[in-house]
C-alpha cells in the first residue's frame, strides 16, 4: 500500500533534500545467499530501476539512490546484440558460468561482479529540463567526492573524458592516470528518469577487459569492417589499483556521505516503507513482471 504523495519543494544543489536509499550489494562472503535472493538473475537490477523510475515519476516515492552490485556477468548494449556471432559468444560466456544478458539503455559491453558498485540517482523529470550532460557531471561529482572520503589523493587525480579502447567508452568516462574505472549513461522515461554508473572497485580491471575483448572477438568473427569498441584491457583498472578504496562497503559509504555533506537526507527503503507504506524489492511481482518483459523484448537482439 502507498500513502501520500512526495514533496519536491525542496532541493539541495541540484538535488532533493529528501532521497529514498534502496540497496541491493553483494558484500564479503555473502554470494551464496545474494545467489539465492534473486541477485543472480541478470535482469532483475534493471527492472527494478524500470519500476523504480516509473514510481518517482508518479510521486509516489521520493527521488531516489540505488546502489547495487551481481554476482558475476556480462551484460550487453542492443548494438552488441546483433553482431553476427554475438549469441555463440554468450553462450560461451553462459558454459563458464557468466550470465548474460541485453540491456534495454544503450551503451556497449560491461561486466558485472561483486567488485563493481553500479550507482543509479533516480530523479523525477523537471520542466524545460534538457542538457543530460548536467546530470552526468553530478553524478562523475558524487563519485569524485565518494573517493575523497577515504582516498583524497586518488580523488584528486580523477579526470573526466573518453579512455579509447576502454569498454563501453563514452564522454564521461572516469579515469585515473588514464585508465578508466567508471563509466556513465542514462535513462529517460515519460516523467523521471536515472542516471546510472558503473564503478570498478576491487579486483583486476585488465582481466574484466580481456573478458570484453574476447567477447568481441568471437561475437565479430574477427571482422574489423564492423563497428564495436576496440577494447584494449590494459585501459582497464580498478580504484584500489589506482590508489583508491578496495572495498565495496568503503566506497557505498562514500556515496552515502557524499550526499551526507551536500545536505541530503537519504531514508532507507525499510524508513520509507514505515513512513509512507512504500515498498519494493527483486522479488516484487512487479518487478518480476518488468524483467520478463525486457527479456522477451531484448534476448533475441
Amino acid at each position: 500500500m502507498i500513502n501520500g504523495s512526495v514533496d519536491r519543494s525542496k532541493e539541495v544543489i541540484g538535488l532533493p533534500a529528501e532521497m529514498g536509499l534502496f540497496q541491493h550489494l553483494i558484500l564479503k562472503d555473502d554470494r551464496i545467499d545474494a545467489e539465492a535472493k534473486g541477485f543472480g538473475e541478470m535482469l532483475i537490477p534493471f527492472a527494478f530501476e524500470e519500476t523504480l523510475c516509473r514510481d518517482v515519476g508518479a510521486g509516489l516515492v521520493p527521488p531516489s539512490l540505488h546502489l547495487w552490485s551481481h554476482s558475476g556477468g556480462v551484460v550487453l548494449g542492443l548494438r552488441d546484440s546483433k553482431l553476427p556471432y554475438a549469441a555463440q559468444a554468450m553462450a560461451k560466456l553462459e558454459q563458464r558460468g557468466i550470465r548474460t544478458a541485453v540491456r534495454h539503455s544503450g551503451g556497449a559491453a560491461v561486466p558485472l561482479d561483486d567488485g563493481i558498485v553500479n550507482v543509479s540517482l533516480v530523479l523525477p523529470k523537471g520542466r524545460g529540463k534538457l542538457d543530460f550532460h548536467d546530470d552526468f557531471r553530478l553524478l562523475a561529482s558524487l563519485i569524485t567526492e565518494a573517493v575523497a572520503m577515504s582516498h583524497p589523493q586518488a580523488a584528486a587525480q580523477i579526470e573526466a573524458g573518453e579512455i579509447v579502447g576502454s569498454y563501453c567508452p563514452g564522454d564521461f568516462d572516469l579515469a585515473i592516470g588514464g585508465r578508466k574505472f567508471c563509466g556513465i549513461a542514462q535513462r529517460r522515461q515519460n516523467n523521471a528518469y536515472f542516471v546510472h554508473a558503473f564503478v570498478v572497485v576491487s579486483g583486476s580491471g585488465q582481466e574484466r577487459g580481456e573478458l570484453i575483448h574476447k567477447f568481441y572477438e568471437q561475437a565479430s568473427g574477427g571482422d574489423s569492417a564492423l563497428s564495436y569498441p576496440r577494447v584494449r584491457p590494459e585501459t582497464i583498472a580498478g580504484l584500489g589499483e589506482l590508489g583508491g578504496p578496495n572495498a565495496t562497503e568503503v566506497f557505498a559509504e562514500g556515496i552515502r556521505q557524499a550526499l551526507a555533506h551536500r545536505g541530503v537526507v537519504l531514508k532507507s527503503s525499510d524508513r520509507l516503507q514505515q513512513e509512507t507504506g512504500y515498498f519494493l524489492d527483486y522479488e516484487d511481482p512487479r518487478v518480476l513482471d518488468a524483467a520478463r518483459v525486457l527479456h522477451e523484448r531484448y534476448a533475441q537482439g
